[in-house]
């Protein structure tokens, strides 16, 4: 913690690691977070995969019924969130991609920004 009481997290080579120890959001996070407190951009994709359902759900609680042990044990079986009613296919689709278990197989915040682009103009109406 620096002298404000924050936790820091250092980067080095697009992984970071709490100076402390400290406690992190386990229902928003990936297996390698849970199992080696191994952080990079490409856990927080998957991160921003679960919020990206929090916003679909109208703000949900992901996981919901389960405590946390709990949800540990869920995504290393490979269980991932359901299809919230408002996400279209695609856009499930692309929180899936977020969801994937090796962290090298799911995408970048560029490819994921066009990845939504792309699902937004093709759920456009055409023009009259």
């Amino acid at each position: 913690m620096d002298s404000s009481g924050i936790s820091l997290r250092y980067v080095l080579d697009d992984q970071y690691t709490s100076s402390s120890g400290a406690k992190f959001p386990v229902k928003w996070s990936p297996p390698e977070v849970f199992n080696f407190c191994k952080y990079s951009s490409k856990s927080d994709v998957w991160s921003f995969g679960v919020l990206m359902w929090e916003a679909f759900t109208e703000g949900r609680m992901p996981f919901e019924q389960s405590h946390n042990h709990e949800v540990v044990t869920l995504i290393t079986q490979g269980h991932r969130l359901y299809r919230p009613k408002m996400a279209t296919p695609t856009i499930y689709d692309i929180m899936q991609r977020c969801w994937h278990e090796r962290p090298e197989e799911r995408p970048s915040f560029s490819k994921i920004c066009i990845m939504i682009s792309d699902a937004l103009d093709s759920d456009a109406a055409p023009p009259n």
